[in-house]
């Protein structure tokens, strides 16, 4: 029943993307906008950005290949 063939797993596929790559987006949006105030700040929000994006690429990576 809960598995069946006709299945559709485009929302979580879709769900699962958003939260590899919607924080690192974001912060990478910020970051740009603070720029031209705050040189400092946005280079910390980049650095956030990547280590989130790297950390989320293995972990959710992992979910998605079933490990």
């Amino acid at each position: 029943m809960f598995l069946s063939p006709n299945m559709n797993f485009d929302g979580l596929f879709i769900m699962i993307l958003l939260i590899m790559f919607g924080p690192g987006i974001l912060l990478t949006i910020i970051g740009i906008a603070v720029y031209g105030k705050n040189k400092k700040a946005a280079k910390v929000l980049f650095i956030i950005a990547v280590v989130y994006t790297i950390i989320s690429l293995g972990l959710c990576g992992a979910l998605m290949s079933g490990f």
